[in-house]
Formats: C-alpha cells, structure tokens, sequence
C-alpha cells in the first residue's frame, strides 16, 4: 500500500481525522493523491488555507499589467485612503502589514455576506498602525482588502476572477471556489469541531475576529458564508490545491522571476496580533508544517488543512481535512513523510 494512503487511514481509523485528503504534485507531475474518510472529490471548507488562492489571483494580476505589488490600494479604490491609509500598497495586504487586521467587532455573519457592506466598513476603518510599521495577521480583513483591488482592477468579482484566471486554464474549475455555488453543496465533506474553539476572553484573535465569525464548524458549514464570497477562506480538494501551488512552480501562472519575488522573505517580525514569530513572503507565509525553512512557503487554515511548496525539491503539497484540530500535527506528520 502507498504509505501516504497507509498514514491517512490510519489517521481516520483512530478517531484523529474524520475526512482527509492528501495531494502531491513534484516538477508538475502528480505523485500522490490520497483520501481516507472522504472521497478525492469531496469539496473541504478549509478557511484561511484559502487565502493561497486570493494571493494567487493577486500574482496573476499583476502578471498581467492590472497593477503592481506597489500599487497604493486607494489607486484602485479611492475611498481607501481614509483614516491616513493612503499609503497602503498592495505589497502591504499580501505581507499582513497593511494596519487593518479587524473587521469591526459587531460583524456577524450576514455582514460577511455583503460584500459591499464590509469594503465599506473596512475603507472607514482606522488603521492600527501606519503602512509597513509592522506586520500583525490580517485575518477576514485580508480577503476584503485583496478581493476589492482585484474587483476593482478586473472589473470582476474575486470568484470570477478565480475562477477565470486560475481555475480554468489548470482545469480546476469544479475544485477551487469562493463563493460555492448552492448547487455545488453537496459534494461538501460537512465540517466537524474536533476540540474546543471557543476562545477565552481577551484573547488575541478576538481582537480581530469577533465571536460570532470565529472559525468553527458551525460557521464554515452555513450555506450563506459557503455561497458568499468571502476571500479570506475558500472550498477546495487536496489535489486542486497542489496543482495550484505546482502551477506556481512550473510556470503555469506567473514566470520564474515573480516566483522568485513571492517566495522570499519580505518582511519578517514579531505578528502585533498574536504575537509570535512572523515572516512573510508576499501573500503566503515563510516555512512548511514542522519546518520554518526560509526555502518553502505555502498558508495554513484553522482547523490543521495546510498547502506548500518546498523549493529545493520542487514539490507541491497539500493536506485537507474536516475535523477541525486546534494544531497541524497531521500536515506535519505528512510533511515529514515527503
């Protein structure tokens, strides 16, 4: 038996996963594609997973001339610069140091829904430190800020644009979504809380994320928050999720120079959310499951799914899964293992 299937099934006849999807794509070619409790077309909620995918029509973007990494985001969206925020570039979204890491505090559900609503919200908001002073996780907030400056540049919504720019041309057009049509529902492994989420008072990720739209099961599961666009998450299979990391690899998307820029470290420091080590490349995170490794980058979700790309070996990897666990011991045991 393929190891990789070996692990997954072992991992779901304990009780540690109830679905679970494993993907490898090396040099373009896929090597691997695993499902244990889930089929491997089963679509996963995988929340801030997603955001690879936000970044990625980003990068394609600004492949293609719409605006540049150091575009000032009120170019695009006037009403941005607000509050002193005129200085913020599109670099500054991608590395989390734009100083908007919070929706506001009375956000509910439904105001994730309304797209309108929240850019509104969020050009008002006043910054929590100015453009490129620090870097501190822009958690929902970054969906919004990304999805409006490619709405505005293209002319399109964010599914849309991912849609045609990304999903169609590597064939995925069924596997990676913001926006899950209600038609599309029922290919949805249902996601299912694994351990406690609920957190205490005065913790951090309250600060940015009130508890009414913290990541749980409950909420990744609502039909309105799956069909709406929502781009600081997104619904994907494993092996879509490799695919596209290895399109960034193998040059499907962007050339080799700009995969160069997105994967060096540009800003690294102590996260002013949460506090912990950070560094950034431009719209994903430094490092793989188990390894801070300045040669791999790739974004993880709560809830333990995880996609990244290694460098030196040219692989592309992802791990989905829909019980939701408060770590990533299982990407990281699947790391290990590649």
């Amino acid at each position: 038996m393929d190891p990789l299937q070996q692990v997954a099934d072992e991992l779901v006849e304990s009780g540690s996963e109830l679905g679970l999807q494993v993907a490898v794509h090396r040099d373009g070619v896929p090597v691997a594609d695993v499902a244990a409790g889930i089929g491997p077309d089963a679509l996963v909620h995988t929340y801030s997973m997603g955001k690879a995918l936000t970044a990625a029509v980003v990068h394609v973007l600004v492949h293609h001339g719409a605006f540049g990494y150091d575009t000032p985001l009120a170019a695009l969206w006037p009403a941005f610069g607000q509050q002193g925020k005129g200085a913020v570039t599109i670099r500054h979204v991608l590395t989390h140091s734009a100083g908007v890491p919070a929706v506001p505090p009375q956000t509910r559900p439904e105001d994730l829904c309304d797209w309108d609503g929240m850019c509104e919200r969020l050009a008002a908001a006043e910054p929590w430190w100015p453009a490129g002073e620090r870097t501190g996780y822009h958690g929902l907030a970054y969906g919004f800020l990304a999805g409006e400056a490619v709405r505005r540049a293209a002319g399109a919504p964010v599914s849309q644009v991912l849609r045609e720019y990304v999903a169609a041309p590597l064939g995925l057009e069924e596997e990676l979504w913001f926006g899950l049509p209600p038609d599309r529902h029922h290919r949805l492994a249902a996601l299912v809380d694994g351990f406690d989420n609920a957190p205490p008072d005065g913790a951090p990720v309250l600060a940015i994320t009130p508890r009414a739209v913290l990541p749980t099961a409950a909420f990744g599961n609502r039909p309105d928050i799956l069909a709406a666009d929502i781009p600081s998450g997104g619904t994907m299979t494993a092996r879509a999720a490799a695919r596209l990391y290895g399109a960034l690899l193998d040059g499907s998307l962007i050339p080799p120079e700009q995969l160069a820029e997105i994967a060096a470290v540009a800003v690294a420091g102590t996260d002013a959310v949460f506090g912990n080590p950070a560094r950034w490349g431009l719209g994903y995170a430094i490092g793989r499951p188990g390894s801070d490794a300045a040669d791999s980058f790739g974004m993880a979700g709560a809830g333990g799914s995880w996609g990244w790309v290694d460098l030196p070996t040219r692989t592309a990897v992802a791990v989905v899964k829909n019980r939701l666990s408060p770590d990533f011991a299982t990407a990281s045991t699947i790391a290990a293992m590649i």
